[in-house]
């Protein structure tokens, strides 16, 4: 079990960093297009792992409505909403601000599909 979650996990960290700088992604858009549309919770665990993995931009990815769930494992006060807003993402009230139009769906983005 171990194995297939650090396999899963490492699927979900090369979907991550195909994120473009100033977009974001939601847990469910990765799991849905892993295959998994039922694990967006997986897709947060694996996030809230990849802490100390720099490469992988984990303040990109938030909840399916622009919220961002994942603020409190970020070090320091409001580092997540920092750092999207360095990459030039508006955010109030904890959610992205035009979310629709900044959405970067990885099956829309890597595959062409659409809903």
């Amino acid at each position: 079990m171990a194995q297939q979650q650090d396999n899963f996990f490492e699927k979900v960290y090369d979907i991550v960093r195909l994120v473009p700088h100033g977009r974001v992604t939601s847990y469910g858009a990765i799991a849905k297009y892993l295959g998994a549309a039922r694990s967006a919770r997986m897709v947060g665990w694996a996030m809230n792992a990849a802490h100390g993995l720099e490469d992988v931009p984990a303040h990109r990815v938030v909840n399916r409505v622009g919220l961002l769930t994942g603020k409190h494992h970020f070090e320091g006060t409001n580092l997540m909403q920092q750092l999207l807003e360095s990459e030039g993402v508006k955010i109030k009230d904890f959610k992205v601000v035009n979310f629709d139009t900044l959405l970067w769906d990885p099956a829309k983005e890597l595959l062409g599909f659409s809903d």
